[in-house]
């Protein structure tokens, strides 16, 4: 047995220069300093300001946009608004009756019996007799007379007060002063 623990005591030595050996060959960490942090901080530091940067810029062109939107807008709207008055003004304008009258006041009067072309061989269809005034026609409707039973009448009423009305009225005015209205108060 002394053989074994001398082996075991031999080897003990071995086994720890063995392992002082590997403990010199590794990499030990090196202590971290306090100052390794601030460029990490840094740099989200910077992000988030880009970020808040990024966004107000983005939320500014959006509200330009939106002004110019309503301001597009409410053109359209008066232009809308004016190609609708032109379009009536325009309508008025072509009116048939409107057309005719504005010819009469310039002197024209419609054609009676027109005469026609035929365009095949040039001859003249029918006779032509030039416009007069005794041929115009009757552009505005005459007015319209209401029957009798409708015309208002003027009616004169005159006033005569009765004695029996002014006795009786006169009973109505001693009522005293405080009460007013239409109902007359019964003394017994």
């Amino acid at each position: 047995m002394s053989t074994q623990v001398n082996q075991v005591r031999s080897r003990v030595p071995r086994v720890a220069g063995a392992a002082v050996e590997r403990a010199r060959l590794t990499l030990v960490p090196r202590a971290r300093r306090p100052g390794t942090r601030v460029p990490f901080v840094v740099l989200v530091s910077l992000l988030l300001l880009g970020g808040i940067g990024g966004l107000l810029c983005f939320n500014t062109s959006m509200q330009q946009a939106s002004f110019t939107a309503t301001a597009l807008e409410s053109r359209a709207q008066s232009l809308n608004a004016r190609r609708q008055g032109l379009q009536m003004q325009v309508d008025s304008l072509r009116d048939p009756q409107r057309v005719a009258l504005e010819a009469r006041r310039l002197g024209m009067v419609p054609a009676a019996d027109p005469a026609f072309i035929r365009l095949g061989d040039g001859k003249v269809l029918g006779k032509a007799v030039p416009a007069t005034g005794l041929d115009a026609v009757r552009l505005t409707p005459l007015p319209t007379r209401k029957p009798r039973d409708l015309r208002t009448r003027t009616v004169k009423v005159r006033a005569e007060v009765s004695a029996k009305k002014q006795a009786a009225d006169g009973a109505a005015a001693a009522a005293p002063a405080g009460q007013t209205g239409t109902k007359k108060s019964h003394v017994r």
